[in-house]
């Protein structure tokens, strides 16, 4: 039976290999698409968050409104992103990705996965049985060291 050390240890080394390629790959796609790794991750968050600000952008990013604004203009000329009338405020702007947007991080997911989906193809039907057990496992702990660190 392995150690608790053990377990975290092959976590680890499994998601120090996940992240360094999907960095690696994301960075490769974003200068593909003509987009800095800035302008990429304002799609991103778009894509998980869509009708937030430009203070919303300001703060994931770090960086000042005007900053922020400048990066979102980029993308709104590129036609990746739209300014819409907040429901809630006529005064402020919502941002949401165009379709075009939609598109550029659907295909960047596209690629993300064609990696997973190689792995999980290298794998024995025994292997892909035990990893699908073990994510499930590890989704639910997460998700229980979640819920325990928010109260």
């Amino acid at each position: 039976m392995s150690s608790i050390r053990q377990a975290a240890q092959a976590v680890r080394q499994f998601l120090d290999a996940a992240i360094h390629r999907s960095m690696r790959e994301r960075a490769q796609f974003a200068r593909a698409t003509g987009l800095s790794m800035p302008q990429f991750g304002i799609l991103m968050h778009l894509h998980f968050h869509d009708g937030c600000g430009i203070s919303d952008i300001g703060e994931q990013f770090d960086v000042s409104a005007p900053a922020a604004s400048q990066m979102v203009e980029k993308l709104v000329q590129g036609g990746l992103v739209e300014r819409l009338e907040d429901p809630d405020d006529r005064r402020a702007r919502q941002l949401a990705l165009t379709s075009r947007g939609r598109a550029v991080i659907q295909n960047g997911a596209a690629e993300r996965y064609r990696w997973l989906d190689g792995i999980a193809e290298a794998l024995t039907p025994s292997e892909r049985d035990s990893v699908v057990k073990a994510l499930q496992a590890l989704t639910r702990a997460a998700e229980q060291l979640d819920r325990t660190e928010t109260r």
